[in-house]
């Protein structure tokens, strides 16, 4: 059996984004940078190679598949959150109180402070099986 390495690679996963759908765009781009940062810490299959253009600048490796980004209410955010926790999927968060902390470490304690289920949540990154993905974004639709 051979390879085609010029066929197109099809991922039996998915990698996305869910935001609320109430935050400014500065925000959107904000949350969805820090928290698709989290995927590759503990699975790092979902990191591909590094990149090196024609003249052999070396760059820094991506995530191998895209990620696709939603948007939705908060109800349908926590919904989500709920749902991804029962899979057990692989996911980051990114609450309000983010938004008011300079550093990782209060980025950390404002988590931490705060139970799973009162979490002021405005982003959720989650990655696993295509159809799991699907059912824990019931509700939410494509960022425009």
């Amino acid at each position: 059996m051979t390879t085609n390495d010029t066929a197109p690679v099809r991922f039996d996963t998915k990698i996305a984004v869910l935001l609320r759908d109430d935050l400014e765009g500065w925000q959107r781009l904000n949350v969805t940078a820090f928290l698709v940062s989290g995927l590759g810490t503990q699975h790092p299959e979902v990191i591909g190679e590094p990149y090196e253009d024609a003249d052999g600048t070396a760059y820094l490796p991506m995530l191998r598949q895209p990620v696709l980004v939603f948007e939705g209410s908060k109800e349908t955010l926590t919904a989500a959150h709920g749902k991804a926790l029962a899979r057990a999927l692989p996911r980051a968060v990114f609450t309000f109180d983010l938004f008011a902390t300079g550093n990782d470490r209060d980025n950390r304690a404002a988590v931490r402070a705060v139970g799973k289920d009162a979490l002021n949540l405005v982003g959720l990154a989650v990655h696993g099986p295509r159809n799991a993905v699907d059912k824990v974004l019931k509700g939410a639709r494509m960022h425009p």
